[in-house]
């Protein structure tokens, strides 16, 4: 089939996520037809070829088309595709069960599985709440969670939402939750200066938990970078403090870690950073490497054995599944991408590149449009303002991330920036050359759609 006509079945039939479907009839804004990828770069259907800049939705962590993992898939569909997981089990979902818990040291001990980072939350969710009545607690069933969050699209994860284009309409579906300030060092709530201040920002949520900490069950936060926000990051000493003010009123700590989880911060999760151990914690994306959909929901045993009870029918059970629960082909890709990054000592393979992305993302410093640059890990990002004095953002209708996304494509390079900031969240197999390259294009995209000239 030509392009042409994949373009029109396309627009014809699809309806696209995130997306005002009018604006595809513009020539601009069709979609791109990818035919093929490797290592860092997709190619699409006239052969033009773009680094992967935000690994296909923060997804690919190993790079595009792994032989490894490929022959993984294939051996797995010789054995059994599928199968459902009510009474039944397989090898795959076993293994890598034990080697996970093995990776969280143990204290995160309780594996539950499903197919997508809403869905991780979902559980969380739920189960924060049940475990609350199962210990004599069905008052505490509300949440706190933080201004500019992102934790997914079905409602219980929209409810703990803090984006208001994503989440604002739906609030009369949704479940009532108590919204603390986020720490956004940058355009610090509290008017600090990050260099001085204590973590005042967590001042919020314990003035919520000393009010009203009998009926809420438990605070959920996206560990050190608030991505969908705007790549919002802060210190790690937040959730240290954070879990001693849970602990101190009796809350479980939700960790999601879809984003972040696989060494996108530089360690298997972010948490660790911290020093602390979350109750429960939300895993996808890099899970299988961007290869298949899965999650998963890991918790504690001291949660896990309040619902564990001879009534089998009883209201102790955790009522959740779904059909592609512990699918055995995602499983066997998840085993294998554990293994892979196992072998290739991931945190020390990681610590160069982390050195060279920050040391290239320096040259952004002195555009007359680039009010903050931040990094965590594998995770960069650059907020454009109007203004470096009074820090005023662009607004939305200015449309820069957009106008430099056009260029990046132009230029070889998928940035898709985020609100005013653009952002680099690239598979871990980028050569430091490619860095280079791949930042130096982001930087031609900004001076093309912000001339860096002298007011």
């Amino acid at each position: 089939m030509n392009k042409k006509q994949l373009l029109e079945d396309d627009l014809k039939y699809i309806w696209r996520p995130f997306t005002q479907m009018k604006s595809l009839e513009k020539d601009e804004n069709k979609p791109i037809i990818i035919k093929k990828g490797k290592g860092i770069y997709l190619e699409d259907i006239d052969g033009n070829k773009y680094i992967d800049a935000v690994s296909s939705w923060w997804v690919n962590t190993l790079g595009h088309s792994n032989k490894r993992i490929n022959k993984t898939i294939t051996k797995q569909l010789k054995k059994i595709e599928h199968v459902i997981f009510g009474g039944f089990s397989h090898e795959p979902v076993i293994e890598f069960s034990k080697k996970l818990v093995s990776l969280m040291n143990n204290k995160l001990t309780k594996v539950f599985f499903s197919d997508n980072g809403s869905t991780a939350v979902e559980v969380a969710l739920k189960m924060a709440y049940q475990y609350h009545v199962l210990k004599g607690n069905p008052q505490k069933r509300k949440f706190v969670a933080l201004k500019n969050s992102y934790h997914g699209d079905t409602l219980g994860a929209v409810s703990v939402g803090g984006v208001d284009m994503y989440h604002k309409l739906y609030k009369p579906l949704l479940f009532e939750i108590e919204q603390a300030e986020s720490p956004y060092c940058y355009r610090c709530p509290m008017g600090c200066e990050r260099n001085t201040c204590k973590i005042d920002c967590l001042l919020s949520i314990e003035k919520i938990l000393e009010k009203d900490a009998n009926n809420i069950a438990g605070v959920i936060i996206e560990p050190l970078v608030q991505a969908a926000g705007g790549m919002i990051m802060y210190p790690a000493e937040y959730i240290t403090k954070l879990r001693s003010i849970c602990d101190k009123y009796n809350v479980l700590l939700i960790d999601d870690e879809v984003a972040m989880g696989f060494y996108r911060t530089g360690k298997l999760f972010a948490y660790e950073h911290a020093g602390i151990v979350p109750d429960i914690i939300c895993c996808a994306k890099g899970i299988t490497a961007g290869y298949m959909p899965l999650s998963v929901t890991v918790t504690t045993d001291e949660i896990y054995s309040a619902f564990y009870d001879d009534d089998v029918d009883g209201y102790k059970t955790f009522y959740h599944g779904h059909s592609y629960t512990a699918y055995p082909l995602a499983l066997s890709v998840a085993l294998e991408n554990l293994k892979i990054l196992e072998e290739m000592k991931i945190e020390e393979y990681l610590k160069p590149k982390i050195s060279k992305f920050s040391k290239e993302i320096e040259k952004f410093r002195s555009h007359k449009n680039v009010g903050d640059i931040r990094q965590t890990g594998m995770i960069c990002a650059i907020e454009l303002v109007k203004d470096k004095q009074t820090k005023e953002p662009f607004s939305y209708e200015d449309g820069i991330g957009k106008k430099i996304y056009l260029e990046g494509l132009k230029l070889g390079a998928i940035l898709r920036p985020m609100w005013n900031c653009i952002y680099f969240i690239t598979p871990y197999i980028i050569t430091e050359k490619e860095i280079e390259k791949l930042t130096d294009i982001a930087f031609k995209a900004l001076n093309k759609v912000l001339p860096n000239e002298e007011k």
